[in-house]
């Protein structure tokens, strides 16, 4: 990978977490996962890649891009982590529901 490819590749994680963002304020959950694993795929590649050399501009745009794709990354976060702890409570509560039912019915699936 030559500097102008790892400079595109940055640009396309921040453009892919700049929408990761979007639709985490949208609650759009599916699309949110969608794009995660094109994200996935993407930082992967740019992982197997070989460092390029960079001019001292082009690093600097590299730290801007990175620091708005851990800037995206903590926005989604701040969306994500309250909606998975209220997911994780349902589940609790249902599973100790079941537990309760269980350890308390005559039969099973009894009244």
């Amino acid at each position: 990978m030559n500097s102008i490819d790892t400079l595109t590749a940055y640009q396309n994680i921040s453009n892919v977490t700049g929408e990761m963002a979007a639709a985490a304020r949208a609650g759009e959950w599916d699309r949110l996962t969608v794009l995660e694993r094109h994200y996935a795929a993407l930082v992967s590649r740019l992982a197997a890649a070989q460092p390029a050399r960079l001019t001292n501009d082009m690093l600097r745009q590299k730290i801007e891009l990175i620091h708005k794709i851990l800037a995206d990354d903590a926005e989604i976060r701040s969306y994500t982590e309250p909606w998975l702890g209220r997911v994780q409570n349902l589940l609790g509560n249902a599973g100790m529901e079941w537990r309760l039912r269980r350890a308390y019915d005559q039969e099973p699936g009894g009244a």
